[in-house]
């Protein structure tokens, strides 16, 4: 599978979407969480595939690679929600854990 660089940006309901998408969320729990029928969010979640030209093929499981493309390129605060270090992370000179590339 091969997965490119977003080829537009992403509308700031579409981040939305892809950060509870990270969080593990279903569509349907999506929908809740954003005031919105789940059909938007299937909608969204291709749209959003489509972007970063994610195909379904029958053996991919899109959400998986739409949320792994999302966090390669924009990072995201799931690793601190389920307190996992990524592999981008360091200890700053202040003595704390924090990641070069997942900040909100």
């Amino acid at each position: 599978m091969e997965i490119t660089i977003m080829s537009r940006e992403l509308t700031p309901f579409e981040h939305l979407v892809a950060k509870h998408l990270c969080d593990g969320l279903s569509n349907a729990a999506i929908a809740r969480v954003t005031a919105h029928n789940e059909k938007i969010i299937e909608n969204t979640v291709s749209r959003m595939a489509r972007a970063f030209g994610i195909k379904s093929d029958g053996e991919v499981n899109v959400r998986v690679l739409l949320a792994l493309a999302y966090r390669t390129q924009f990072g995201d605060g799931s690793f601190d929600k389920l307190n996992v270090d990524c592999s981008h992370s360091k200890i700053g000179e202040d003595g704390i854990r924090y990641c070069e590339k997942h900040t909100d």
